[in-house]
């Protein structure tokens, strides 16, 4: 039986971009709100930097964990269960937040949340993979990518316009996703995975990447080329007030840059959409995205022999242009797989490349410690080098997916 075609502004595309918008409020909040909390918990100013990248790598590894237990279940129970899963865990775990007293309940509770954010984006991608025509998928995705990342915006918006008040701004941030969950009532489940069900194979078995050598190096590619991403929110726009103070850069407000940068990865995410789909290969797209965000990295660093806030502000917007890859990757990751692994890898791999950023910032530590370089900026850029050379040597040996057929399993 034929499968239904949907277009890209058909009802599963717009929930899930409603879905991804709400899971980018809340991925990112704490990004907005972190030092204005931390002041009101009583973190003192010299110490706010380390708990800061703490509780971003446990709320990282919480996206690590889930996105592996949810894309399993997404091939085992299905896509739409997975929507529906994630979203109250994490709608619940992010109003809890507005409620801490302590670090630790902190700490605790964006790892929670973690787990649950873990599902959002790649069961929406897996699903509406499979339900457009191949020629859309890409159009589809960016559509979804696009309107997601203007959840931080929305974050910033109302940070601001709740006079600053960051529990306030948790508690509509879960509220938004609890909201969310009735829309989602009406999502079909993907017709392709249906008819995978009947078939006997094996369905979200997550072992199945690590028993075949080929099967195995897709899966880490798929990891490795999502890298520079993360390495430019996590480390450069993330910590970018700390690169202002060394740079000597005065009046600079890193939320103020989070949110340009994301206005710019929102158009960076439907370009490389668009251009994608425009020249019909997503691999070179994620080449020429990698040569963009690496021009901006070299003028980031250069900003050490002097500049503005509206310069670094600029800089800041050109690395979320160039960034604007999470479409490309997350996408070419559900297309290298099977139906019966589609689910699993497209969520668990777009999840361990947010939970990558804890080795990273290992990296980043390490190189910027007495004993080998000792200067903090150094260490950040030559943490980039090694990142881009990862990301740009896993796009080269990954195979083009452009409008591939998706109706196969891995056996």
């Amino acid at each position: 039986m034929q499968q239904k075609q949907y277009g890209v502004f058909s009802l599963p595309v717009i929930v899930g971009a409603l879905g991804f918008f709400v899971d980018i409020y809340d991925l990112l909040l704490f990004n907005i709100v972190r030092i204005k909390s931390f002041r009101e918990l009583g973190v003192p100013e010299d110490v706010m930097k380390n708990y800061g990248e703490n509780i971003l790598n446990w709320q990282m590894i919480g996206l690590g964990i889930g996105g592996i237990i949810w894309g399993m279940l997404g091939d085992k129970k299905g896509r739409k269960s997975v929507l529906f899963g994630s979203i109250l865990l994490y709608s619940l775990a992010t109003i809890a937040n507005g409620f801490v007293k302590t670090i630790d309940q902190y700490t605790w509770l964006r790892f929670i949340a973690g787990l649950g954010l873990a599902g959002e984006l790649g069961a929406s991608i897996t699903l509406t993979s499979e339900l457009l025509p191949k020629e859309k998928r890409g159009i589809g995705a960016a559509i979804i990518a696009t309107s997601g990342v203007f959840g931080t915006i929305a974050a910033y918006i109302v940070y601001k316009l709740s006079g600053e008040d960051w529990r306030l701004c948790y508690f509509i941030g879960g509220g938004m996703g609890l909201a969310l969950l009735f829309l989602r009532v009406k999502v079909l489940e993907s017709g392709m995975y249906d008819r995978t069900k009947e078939k006997n194979v094996s369905l979200g078995n997550f072992l199945m990447f690590f028993t075949n050598r080929d099967r195995f190096f897709r899966y880490l590619r798929g990891i490795l080329i999502g890298l520079p991403v993360w390495y430019i929110i996590g480390v450069l726009i993330t910590f970018s007030d700390e690169f202002a103070k060394r740079f000597g850069i005065a009046g600079f407000d890193q939320p103020t840059a989070l949110m340009l940068q994301y206005v710019a990865l929102a158009f960076g995410d439907m370009g490389a959409g668009l251009f994608s789909n425009y020249i019909k290969s997503r691999k070179k797209t994620l080449l020429i995205f990698y040569a963009i965000a690496t021009f901006f990295i070299i003028l980031f660093f250069a900003l050490r022999g002097g500049g503005s806030a509206f310069h670094m502000y600029l800089i800041c917007m050109g690395l979320g242009f160039g960034s604007g890859i999470s479409v490309l990757y997350i996408t070419m990751s559900a297309e290298q797989f099977g139906t019966n692994l589609r689910a699993t890898a497209a969520i668990s791999i777009s999840n361990l490349v947010r939970a990558f950023l804890p080795l990273i910032s290992i990296l980043f530590k390490w190189l910027r410690s007495e004993n080998v370089l000792n200067d903090y900026v150094t260490a950040a850029w030559v943490t980039g080098i090694v990142v881009m050379a990862v990301a740009c040597i896993s796009a080269l040996y990954t195979r083009e997916s452009f409008a591939k057929d998706l109706n196969y399993v891995e056996t």
